[in-house]
């Protein structure tokens, strides 16, 4: 289209009419062309749209892949990578600025599939759900199989062939699902889940055939991944043929080369413990057989040995000593109770002289202690006071007054007899004044003055 014709020189446009123009020469101009450069400010936007920058060199183009063609997008973008992109450049109004919406992306270099696989692989490596401390062991022996799979596909073929013809009495229960395509990988989570919650199987197998990675690509899904990571059962992953490996094979517990080896994994230690078993059956048979022949030469031997032909005297002599010694040792025991019995009453008087001796000694303390009990009750001060005397104080109660002399005109003195206590003042002081005594004893006589 020919700008001169759309462009009149004494007309005034508006700002959104001359951005309309350009748009449309810029649209008729390039409707579809491929862009190669260098992805920098990338933002993905909550509604789903990718925007970022291509760059190169000397230039850049601003670049917007709308959500209904990015979630096709098999791998993430990230600022640094090397794109091929294929869309249209247009204007956008708002601000002004053309760019470029981008319809197909290609990573340069890396085929897409490949390297959406190694950036998944990443982040769950270092997430941690390859790390071999959450890898569950396979049961010993398995009675009930889970088999993820599709039902036409010649993996469960050579999974049930082997599984019957080595070990028949096997419970397989087959969870049918795309193994390629769009829903494929839902399918798959959902049979995990299933078995998980409502089946009580030993050991799940996913598998499918070989082919490109495109057709494997279901099984390089996280989704698929956490699931199987998620698993409480063991998970045998059998995808393709032995030099094909997805995610899948590197979460599931135990990895398998082919479906055919994975069935044979399962079998594996059942096989092992019947041969184990049969060698040990074996070898238990002939050392049994070993002993045998080594007791009956044995027993042949004592026959032939004359000390075991005169074995029957042997033990009617032991018999003999053995009736002798039981009568020795009953007549000691006789002697022993005679002697027990004449040392019991020996002791029994013994006790009783104990007793009574010991009884009159503490009598006699008994009398002691009363008799000095009395004595001590009679020198203690609260029985001289209960007789009528008194004890006199001075310095408010702390120095003991034991004559006149210790005293002084008007000083206060404190008395206490045996019940109570007064306060007194001194009026008057006789030193030479004495008690004189009511009773004075010579003997047993009493007299009265």
């Amino acid at each position: 289209m020919n700008n001169q014709a759309l462009i009149f020189p004494d007309r005034v446009y508006t700002v959104s009419e001359i951005t309309q123009l350009i748009r449309l020469e810029l649209e008729s101009s390039f409707p579809l062309v491929w862009v190669e450069g260098e992805i920098s400010n990338y933002h993905f936007h909550s509604s789903g749209h990718l925007y970022f920058t291509l760059k190169d060199e000397f230039s850049q183009l601003k670049a917007i892949m709308f959500r209904s063609q990015a979630s096709q997008l098999p791998f993430q973008l990230k600022d640094g990578l090397q794109v091929i992109c294929r869309g249209r450049i247009t204007v956008y109004p708002p601000k002004g600025e053309y760019q470029i919406v981008v319809e197909v992306l290609e990573p340069k270099g890396k085929g897409a599939f490949q390297l959406a696989f190694e950036q998944l692989k990443e982040k769950l490596a270092k997430e941690g759900l390859f790390d071999s401390k959450y890898k569950k062991p396979l049961p010993l022996l398995p009675r009930k199989i889970g088999l993820i799979t599709s039902p036409e596909g010649a993996a469960i073929v050579d999974i049930l062939r082997i599984l019957e013809r080595r070990f028949a009495r096997l419970q397989i229960t087959i969870y049918p699902v795309k193994v390629q395509g769009e829903g494929a990988a839902e399918e798959i989570v959902e049979g995990i889940e299933y078995f998980n919650e409502f089946l009580d199987v030993d050991v799940i197998i996913i598998t499918r055939g070989g082919g490109p990675i495109e057709d494997l690509w279901e099984f390089n899904k996280e989704i698929v991944a956490r699931a199987i990571f998620n698993s409480k059962i063991p998970i045998i992953s059998a995808i393709g043929h032995e030099i094909d490996f997805t995610i899948a094979d590197f979460v599931a517990d135990v990895r398998a080369s082919t479906p055919s080896a994975a069935a044979e994994l399962v079998v594996e230690k059942e096989e092992a413990l019947r041969e184990k078993i049969a060698g040990l059956t074996s070898r238990m048979v002939n050392a049994a057989r070993f002993i045998f022949e080594q007791k009956k030469s044995f027993a042949l031997s004592l026959i032939q040995n004359e000390k075991i032909i005169n074995f029957p005297n042997i033990i009617n002599n032991f018999l003999q000593r053995i009736d002798e010694l039981e009568f020795r040792a009953f007549k000691a025991i006789k002697e022993m109770q005679d002697k027990f019995k004449e040392k019991k009453t020996f002791f029994s008087l013994l006790n009783q002289r104990l007793r009574n001796g010991i009884k009159n000694i503490l009598d006699r303390k008994e009398a002691q202690w009363c008799n000095f009990s009395e004595q001590l009750n009679n020198l203690s001060p609260l029985s001289i006071l209960k007789r009528g005397y008194s004890l006199c104080w001075r310095g408010g109660g702390k120095i003991l007054v034991k004559t006149a002399d210790q005293v002084k005109i008007a000083e206060d003195l404190r008395v206490n007899f045996y019940k109570g206590e007064i306060t007194c003042k001194v009026k008057k002081i006789d030193k030479e004044k004495r008690i004189i005594p009511l009773l004075e004893f010579n003997g047993n006589e009493r007299k009265k003055f």
